[in-house]
């Protein structure tokens, strides 16, 4: 039986007409509906369980938004984003493309100069004045940034990029990497990690040649290095229903057995990006809740359905530490259909999600009452011996990961503001997130308002603009910058007396497969499957 959910607004895949939409769920399911005038009608999978979204729906949270947008008239969202007085959330995280070279040729890719027909690669300069904007914004300023591509070790001047990044006050640096020149030069982990990266952001789609063509081989080799070097590494998953989601379980596996240098596993369920059939479609789609669906089975209920919250659920803890500090915080408000996350911890060879020994959903309560108190005059001293009383009671020590104060761990960083504290979280334990960038059949323009992940570009008329309105509507904002800003593939190759297609990788499989490959992947030999053991 259908129930109708809520109404919003999204575009037609065929003419991108703003459209009105409707969420409704079905069997068990959510989906979008919309009708274009010209085109008909149009439906798409939004999330795979109801349940689920019923969940996440809880912690929705709506941002305070940007006290100087730069764009506040004649707004046409999402065609006119800037960002713009409805845009409700930061820069959390701010997109700078250093090149859209590559090193690789993958058949899939929509985003490299050779498919493009030019070559974009902003100037040192050029980069610096986009990102002095990030930190312009108010009430909070953008503080850490992506480095990507393209293949962005291709750009010689990397680490001077880094430098100049690092003194415009930016506190966080992730490289977005295929890893192909991390494997291949054993000092560029440590250098880029000397310069200022925080951490190697490393495409990898499965534990096999089939799932993980592009760099399977290499992926040994970055890991040495970058233990070498002392810098952390996020796996980064594409997830396509019927190609690689059979690995959804040895993906985490493989970053549960890598604890030592893996942070964390970040999986991007497929955005089906250009026309496409609904056959097709229906194939290749996968949704949030149907990607947990996959890790529950395949780590035999280790890690659950019960595990995972939305994002903004970090937003009740944002806004205690901001009445407590009487200090502007980041909010992480995006939407709560765009991605869920939880950690989960070591225990010999057993994951232990966190959801086992915290009350998680209690804790964001009494952290609302809390802001609550705090707003109404009460002592933040007062507050904080109240925290530390209530912090026991919500953790059942008994089950909290050996070696590990979780007790202490939360009063440091919620009320005492010792935030070093949190890289002994981190070193012991793994980040789950998902997150599930949308296309045209499911885009959704409240997601578009509430998005905390942006780009940066060189125009002026459009320096910051969310990912979803980007990267699905290249025509307006990715490609149409790009090229305007870019150069003739002709007139690179002249200038740089390089040419393009050499610099694609060769790669000398027989060389690469040697003791430390077997060793990497000992676990999961002969394309096998091999489940986490309960």
């Amino acid at each position: 039986m259908r129930e109708d959910i809520r109404k919003t607004t999204s575009l037609c895949p065929e003419c991108r007409a703003v459209i009105p939409a409707a969420i409704f769920a079905e069997d068990g399911k959510v989906f979008m509906e919309k009708s274009c005038s010209k085109h008909g009608n149009f439906e798409a999978l939004y999330w795979g369980s109801y349940k689920l979204y019923k969940k996440a729906e809880k912690f929705e949270a709506k941002g305070r938004g940007l006290e100087n947008p730069a764009i506040t008239e004649n707004i046409n969202c999402p065609f006119s984003c800037g960002l713009c007085k409805l845009h409700q959330t930061n820069s959390s995280l701010v997109n700078v493309v250093l090149t859209n070279r590559c090193d690789l040729n993958c058949w899939y890719c929509f985003f490299f100069a050779e498919k493009a027909g030019y070559v974009y690669e902003p100037t040192r300069k050029q980069i610096v004045d986009m990102l002095k904007k990030v930190r312009e914004e108010k009430p909070v300023p953008g503080n850490a940034v992506q480095l990507t591509g393209g293949e962005p070790t291709m750009r010689k001047d990397l680490l001077d990029i880094v430098q100049d990044i690092k003194k415009l006050g930016f506190e966080h640096i992730q490289l977005n990497t295929d890893g192909i020149n991390m494997a291949l030069d054993p000092r560029l982990a440590a250098r880029c990690r000397h310069a200022g990266v925080n951490t190697l952001y490393l495409s990898f789609d499965g534990v096999t040649p089939k799932t993980n063509p592009k760099n399977h081989w290499e992926i040994p080799r970055v890991l040495d290095n970058c233990r070498e070097a002392a810098l952390g590494i996020v796996l980064v998953p594409t997830i396509i229903n019927s190609v690689n989601e059979h690995e959804a379980g040895d993906i985490l596996r493989f970053g549960f057995e890598n604890i030592d240098i893996i942070r964390a596993v970040n999986y991007q369920p497929v955005s089906l990006v250009g026309k496409m059939p609904r056959s097709e479609r229906n194939k290749y789609r996968i949704t949030i809740p149907d990607l947990i669906a996959k890790i529950e089975e395949q780590t035999n209920a280790q890690v659950t359905s019960e595990d995972f919250f939305p994002v903004p659920t970090a937003v009740p803890i944002a806004q205690f530490v901001e009445h407590l500090r009487n200090k502007p915080q980041y909010e992480l408000s995006t939407h709560f259909a765009c991605g869920m996350a939880t950690y989960v911890f070591k225990e010999g060879n057993k994951m232990t999600p966190i959801t086992r020994f915290l009350d998680v959903e209690g804790f964001v309560e009494f952290l609302n009452e809390q802001k609550n108190e705090l707003s109404n005059g009460k002592s933040k001293y007062v507050v904080g011996a109240k925290s530390l009383f209530k912090f026991k009671s919500l953790i059942d020590s008994k089950k909290a990961p050996k070696g590990l104060d979780f007790t202490k761990l939360l009063f440091d960083v919620l009320v005492k503001h010792d935030y070093s504290t949190l890289s002994t979280f981190h070193h012991k334990s793994l980040f789950i997130g998902m997150m599930h960038f949308m296309d045209l059949y499911n885009y959704d323009i409240q997601r578009v308002q509430q998005c905390a992940i942006h780009y940066v570009t060189p125009d002026p008329n459009k320096p910051i603009v969310p990912f979803c309105a980007f990267n699905v509507l290249p025509e307006e904002y990715r490609d149409k910058i790009q090229r305007q800003f870019g150069t003739s593939i002709k007139k690179w190759e002249r200038q740089t007396k390089r040419k393009l297609q050499d610099e694609f990788y060769k790669r000398d499989t027989k060389k690469l497969k040697d003791e430390l490959y077997e060793k990497t992947y000992t676990s999961f030999q002969n394309g096998e499957s091999a489940q986490v053991q309960s």
